[in-house]
């Protein structure tokens, strides 16, 4: 038996007007994902849990199969696992993205969406000059997202994530630690605009210290792969013991390499693996944009580009089971997360369950399951 976790990021959504009252889910042409969902099971799955911030650093544990009330501990020492980052245990971990914010409004969370590269010097630089080795140290990540890596004492702050504030008047750190945050913040005023990206500063959240968690082998006592452009899901990964696939072209954003990651999946499964994860960024970077269209077509490339071929190739190696849902609704409307339930699909190749339809109106009526027992009733290990 091979197991496959498809994880579209942000994807479901709300009625939308542009789209007749549908939901992207509901307006996305996808006849294989509805042929999937007519002959497995579908349902609603809180992969938030009551109390904690609707990030994806919550959802995606859950769908992992950990409970986050036990597990979390903050977004950014997840993501510096994935940077190879060890954190002493008197140190936290600041997601540090590169943003523009103008005229105290939070025009940009993700700076223009600079390469990778350019993103780097960057992040040189600010640690060159606003850094003190072995206690401000800054470290380069992926695009827009970064890490800062400050002395334990800096933890006690209320950092508000930028994508909440799209279009907003931005709200600053409070908190013992926010003179600090905010001295920093203010500074990088003078180096990231030298470098000629859309950003022109960094923004500071996401704080915690590494979480320790158990092996995903053990938990479930299957070998597990992963492939994902976006730090905090490869985090996760070197958190739990599950291998990160280097795929070229994944960028998380709309230009992201679906085939190469198809391809992955099925590869890594032939040659071994008994359970691997997709996770594709762009419907969630397309809810932050509230670009209508772009979501649409992000779900319509998983659906051609991913999941057609997929299920073939899986068809080919033998019996399995996927599971997909999204780690959070990232809705149109208000261009941020929330931590409503979202729905998820159960299907066996080789048994029929009672079917439904997958979208947000599809499983309405289902009762609302813990996220985190999902891996469980996928694998048969509840």
């Amino acid at each position: 038996m091979k197991y496959v976790v498809c994880v579209p990021d942000g994807a479901s959504d709300e009625p939308v007007d542009a789209l007749g009252g549908r939901t992207p889910l509901e307006a996305a042409a996808m006849p294989v994902l509805s042929e999937l969902a007519a002959r497995g099971q579908v349902g609603r799955a809180a992969t938030i849990p009551k109390g904690h911030p609707p990030g994806s650093d919550v959802g995606n544990l859950s769908i992992l199969g950990y409970d986050p009330a036990r597990y979390h501990t903050g977004r950014a020492p997840i993501e510096a696992a994935a940077l190879g980052i060890e954190l002493r245990a008197d140190q936290v971990a600041y997601r540090c993205n590169l943003s523009t914010v103008d005229d105290d409004t939070m025009v940009d969370f993700a700076g223009g969406h600079p390469s990778t590269e350019d993103a780097a010097r960057v992040i040189a630089a600010l640690d060159a000059e606003l850094g003190r080795p072995g206690e401000v140290e800054f470290h380069p990540g992926v695009q827009y997202r970064h890490i800062l890596v400050v002395p334990e004492d800096w933890i006690d702050a209320e950092c508000t994530p930028p994508h909440d504030l799209t279009g907003q008047r931005v709200v600053w750190p409070t908190g013992a630690a926010a003179p600090k945050l905010r001295e920093l913040m203010d500074a990088s005023r003078a180096v990231v605009p030298r470098f000629g990206l859309a950003a022109n500063q960094i923004w500071l959240w996401g704080q915690g210290r590494r979480p320790t968690l158990p092996s995903f082998r053990d938990t479930y006592g299957l070998e597990a792969e992963l492939v994902s452009a976006v730090d905090l899901v490869r985090g996760l990964g070197a958190l739990t013991g599950i291998k990160a696939v280097d795929v070229p072209g994944i960028t998380g954003w709309y230009d992201t390499n679906y085939e190469g990651k198809r391809d992955a999946c099925l590869q890594s499964l032939r040659d071994g693996a008994d359970l691997f994860l997709v996770h594709v960024e762009a419907s969630d970077e397309a809810g932050h944009a509230g670009d209508v269209g772009a979501k649409v077509e992000a779900l319509e490339n998983w659906d051609r580009r991913i999941l057609g071929p997929l299920v073939e190739g899986l068809d080919d190696i033998g019996r399995w089971r996927m599971l997909l849902l999204p780690d959070h609704p990232t809705p149109l409307r208000i261009r941020t997360h929330t931590d409503d339930p979202v729905p998820y699909l159960l299907v066996d190749s080789t048994l029929d369950g009672p079917g439904g339809r997958y979208t947000e109106r599809g499983v309405a009526g289902a009762p609302v399951e813990p996220g985190h027992t999902l891996m469980g009733r996928l694998t048969n290990s509840a």
